[in-house]
């Protein structure tokens, strides 16, 4: 008696929070058992702040500036806005020369690339050239990832085309020029709106396994796209659908292929496809894949110049104009009939963008250890692509593989950024006159090779394996781009997204907990078989914030398992429920339905004369209970800390393991 008097004695002095009560629950004198503590009140406006501050000042943008001078404000200022004047200071020659390399790699890759990607947005090649003169530029000033590349991308270069066909049929006209430059504007406009109101994680909400099925249905629909060109065929149509283009490949089989073009589309295809393979195997080799793009634009035009190829069949560039970006902040639609449809493709075109630019950058900040801050990337982002919509050009990202590119290639900074820019600038000064002779076939083999890595066939079988609520989401965004378009394929990405969200918020799992034999832990039974039930009680557990739209479902649930549980014991010749225990650790809040739906609930046993009892309920959850006068009428001695110290008390005193 007096050990147990001294064991009591020192657990009040060190002030423990467990309970110790599963070892001597049966017929032992009960330990002491702590009442679960209420946080300290807090007025309306302090909640609302702290609610703010979470949602949208998790990181504390402006902690830094706190107790500055006047002119050291305006350095973090400016430091903040442009992150180059920040890791500036401490750059030096030999990061200089991993960033020269790294741009001159990704340059040689990023060329040839842009031409062909132009073709994929119905625009004249000088377009995506002026891109990755321009947009890298404001980038490498604005933007806080060291790896990403940024210039036109396949999947964006598609998505432009297909849409703003669908408005201006006549994709030679001068309307269609400015309705791309309208559409870059506010895709800029939305991503640094993004970026100001901190609103970042709507991006979120696009599902990992949403993206590898859209980046799947847009690589094969990019792919089969490149057949009028790999093939040859002169009158193609302009549907993205899978059907309309094999229908449109085979009807031209008889008449509309071109033998010549099919020999060089299928040769260097064979080339790149290999380089890739021998820089996967070697990653020293990795430059030998980054090269092979340019060196087969090079040998393709030198070989049709001098076999003059163009005058049997095969299709070639034709024209490349030279000379620096024109200004172009005069073509944007600020107002008629085009402005609705320049601002709707500008947000779904702008969170695309976002969406691939952040993931790549992420990918590379975990690979490097570097924190990559999302606000400035949007911003960076969104300026890039203002200003770019004012200098003639289009939508502009990071590039998955021009960045993996840049990673191998030893980048430090983004300086390899500013270099690719110089290496197209002087192309656009001096040689675009000679890709007059490329042939469009090695254009469209240069970009099913690019678009083939987008394919993650290994992540699609993971997700079959991991989880078939999200393979159906990933399997539902390719069907819907490879089947319809790649606008619906991105519906059904965001729409499987949502219904995702709403099924796990409306239909949360609820669990029966069992006791693991010689502790006083409990645990769901579903995992741990051999977990036993107490005798004459049900514990519960909700794994989820109670709201309005689950909590109707979370009280059936329990009344449900109840009902069940009862009609199993009975016909065991076990004794009757008489204590319905509800785990309430994941419960992170709860609004007025939930309290409404727990006063249902109480009523609903009180008439099985069964008692409720909480356990562990949160901070935020135990001060709404206690301002709805719940815990009141559920009683203050029906709530505790722990399971085990509701067990202790109205458990069975002997045996009582079910």
């Amino acid at each position: 008696m007096s050990q147990r008097v001294g064991d009591e004695a020192v657990t009040k002095a060190m002030g423990e929070i467990r309970s110790g009560a599963s070892s001597r629950r049966h017929g032992d004198t009960l330990p002491h058992i702590h009442k679960v503590g209420s946080p300290p009140k807090q007025t309306l406006f302090q909640e609302i702040k702290d609610s703010v501050a979470e949602t949208f000042f998790h990181d504390k943008p402006l902690h830094k500036f706190k107790d500055q001078s006047g002119f050291r404000i305006f350095v973090l200022a400016l430091q903040s806005l442009f992150p180059i004047f920040e890791w500036g200071k401490d750059y030096t020659f030999k990061k200089f020369r991993g960033d020269f390399i790294s741009g001159l790699t990704i340059a040689s890759l990023c060329i040839p690339q842009d031409i062909a990607y132009a073709k994929l947005a119905y625009l004249e090649p000088q377009y995506a050239l002026y891109t990755s003169f321009v947009a890298p530029l404001v980038y490498a000033f604005m933007g806080s990832s060291r790896d990403i590349a940024i210039g036109p991308v396949a999947v964006v270069s598609l998505l432009l085309g297909t849409t703003l066909s669908d408005e201006i049929s006549d994709i030679h006209s001068h309307d269609y020029l400015r309705l791309a430059f309208t559409a870059t504007f506010f895709a800029g406009v939305t991503q640094m709106a993004l970026g100001v109101l901190r609103l970042g994680f709507l991006i979120d909400f696009l599902s990992h396994a949403a993206i590898v099925g859209f980046m799947a249905g847009a690589a094969i629909t990019i792919a089969l796209q490149q057949l009028k060109g790999f093939l040859g065929i002169k009158d193609f149509t302009k549907k993205t659908d899978i059907v309309s283009v094999m229908r449109s490949v085979f009807q031209s089989a008889h008449h509309g292929w071109n033998w010549e073009t099919i020999v060089i589309g299928i040769s260097f295809l064979i080339f790149l496809l290999v380089t890739k393979y021998i820089a996967k195997r070697n990653k020293k080799l990795f430059w030998v894949a980054a090269i092979s793009p340019m060196i087969s634009v090079i040998v393709s035009t030198l070989f049709v110049y001098i076999t003059r190829a163009d005058k049997k069949g095969v299709a070639i560039v034709k024209h490349v104009k030279k000379g620096v970006n024109p200004s172009s902040a005069s073509e944007i639609f600020f107002s008629g009939k085009y402005l609705g449809a320049g601002i709707r493709i500008g947000v779904v075109a702008g969170m695309v963008a976002l969406t691939e630019a952040v993931a790549i950058g992420r990918t590379f900040a975990a690979m490097k250890d570097y924190a990559l801050d999302g606000n400035k990337e949007m911003m960076a982002m969104g300026a890039m692509n203002m200003v770019g919509s004012l200098t003639s050009c289009y939508v502009a990202t990071g590039s998955f593989s021009r960045s993996a590119v840049n990673y191998m290639a030893g980048c430090k900074t983004a300086v390899s950024n500013i270099v690719m820019s110089m290496v197209v600038l002087l192309t656009l000064l001096l040689i675009t006159p000679l890709f007059k002779y490329t042939p469009n076939a090695v254009l469209a083999s240069i970009i099913i090779a690019a678009v083939l890595g987008l394919v993650n066939i290994e992540a699609i079988i993971l997700l079959w394996k991991i989880d078939k609520f999200d393979f159906v989401a990933c399997i539902g965004a390719l069907f819907g781009v490879i089947f319809k378009s790649v606008e619906i394929g991105l519906l059904i990405a965001v729409a499987i997204s949502f219904a995702k969200i709403l099924l796990q918020v409306t239909r949360p799992r609820v669990a029966v907990l069992g006791k693991l034999s010689g502790t006083s832990v409990y645990r769901n039974v579903q995992q741990y078989p051999k977990a036993a039930q107490i005798n004459g009680m049900l514990i519960v557990r909700v794994d989820s914030a109670i709201y309005f739209s689950n909590s109707n479902y979370i009280k059936e649930r329990i009344l449900r398992w109840l009902s069940d549980e009862e009609a199993q014991r009975t016909a065991s010749g076990l004794s009757r429920i008489e204590y319905v225990t509800v785990e309430m650790s994941p419960v992170t809040d709860i609004d007025t339905s939930g309290i409404h739906a727990f006063e249902e609930l109480y009523k609903s046993l009180q008439k099985r004369k069964v008692q409720l009892i909480l356990a562990n309920p949160g901070p935020i959850v135990i001060e709404k209970l206690h301002a709805s006068k719940l815990t009141d009428l559920i009683g203050e001695d029906k709530i505790f800390l722990t399971v085990a110290d509701a067990v202790s008390t109205f458990g069975p005193k002997g045996e009582g393991e079910v």
